[in-house]
């Protein structure tokens, strides 16, 4: 999408890496990504900062910010027409982050449902971090002056709130940020949890989720134990209000073959679960195969990632700084000497 002085549009997204990246991301969203470089100018990157709201492992947590990138790559997302980097490797996040924390109201992220969801979850470990994390998106995106963010149902609120506080800043201080809109992509699946199909595929349900760097024997064993329906009928048939295990499994393998649900009914009518969970197990295993394999070699190739995201954290913080000086300025803050 272009405007009419030909400049393409921003597209900008962030996924943290606390851990491997899984089906549901690829099917939902990364999968379709790699296409829109054609049409938009787009900023993928690594959320680290944002998952430092949950303790991690050092160690680990450095060696899933690199993984991720690699599968990003391995994914489709081609280095030279994405803008790929380390969210941490781009100071000016922390610094708007901060200034835009001061433009957020107490109230409105008091009224954050993820921050209401993980604190339930996270007792032990409620954080400044995790409270005020909305006003870090809110830099990330603004920071761009991206046109359109792609999100899921989870992360609406926080769009819808970096709205708010762009439209307030611009109010108090003349045009400034960009404001974005949600994008819907026209497709892209929504995976539930092998395990618990009424809720989506998290890395927080292992045992639901199928990991783009999973094996062909581990993805046949979680699709062997995926949890189909308790009805009597026992029959291969799109129906999400009564067969919600059967219809996620069927969205799953239409995603990964591009077959009709009619079709696939047709295919598996009178072989029940047993014959059906295995073929929706082996036609995942070999869509990710090439996808575990290059990511891999990607993986082990650390001087080719550094490369990578050396180079995209160096044109991320060019669009970047370019924002923060106009923000510097407008704040009152005295402009930087270098």
């Amino acid at each position: 999408m272009e405007t009419e002085n030909n400049v393409k549009k921003v597209m900008l997204s962030g996924i943290q890496p606390s851990g491997d990246l899984h089906l549901g991301n690829y099917l939902g969203a990364v999968k379709n990504w790699a296409a829109l470089a054609e049409e938009f100018d787009c900023f993928y990157f690594m959320a680290d900062l944002h998952t430092l709201t949950v303790r991690q492992d050092p160690k680990e947590f450095r060696r899933r910010a690199t993984a991720q990138l690699a599968q990003y790559i391995a994914c489709g997302l081609d280095p030279q027409k994405n803008t790929l980097f380390l969210q941490s490797h781009v100071h000016e996040h922390a610094e708007l982050g901060w200034i835009l924390n001061c433009y957020t109201m107490f109230g409105e992220l008091s009224r954050m449902t993820q921050f209401k969801d993980k604190s339930a979850k996270n007792a032990e470990n409620i954080n400044g971090g995790l409270f005020t994390y909305p006003a870090l998106m809110a830099a990330d995106i603004l920071l761009y002056q991206a046109d359109y963010v792609p999100v899921g149902e989870d992360q609406r609120q926080h769009c819808e709130l970096t709205r708010d506080v762009a439209i307030r800043f611009n109010n108090l201080y003349g045009e400034t940020f960009k404001v974005p809109e949600a994008y819907i992509p026209k497709v892209g699946a929504r995976i539930m949890s092998l395990s618990n199909p009424t809720s989506k595929m998290s890395k927080s349900d292992p045992t639901g989720c199928v990991f783009l760097m999973d094996t062909p024997e581990e993805i046949a064993r979680k699709f062997k134990r995926a949890v189909t329906d308790s009805d009597t009928e026992r029959c291969v048939r799109f129906d999400p209000e009564n067969k919600p295990g059967v219809s996620n499994l069927m969205n799953i393998y239409a995603s990964v073959t591009g077959r009709s649900f009619a079709g696939i009914e047709a295919e598996f009518d009178g072989k029940g679960y047993g014959t059906f969970k295995p073929a929706v197990g082996d036609a995942v295993a070999e869509t990710l195969r090439p996808i575990r394999e290059e990511a891999a070699r990607m993986i082990a190739d650390k001087v080719y990632l550094k490369d990578v995201y050396t180079e995209g954290a160096q044109r991320a913080s060019a669009v970047a700084r370019r924002t923060l000086r106009k923000v510097y300025k407008k704040v009152g803050l005295v402009e930087k000497p270098f």
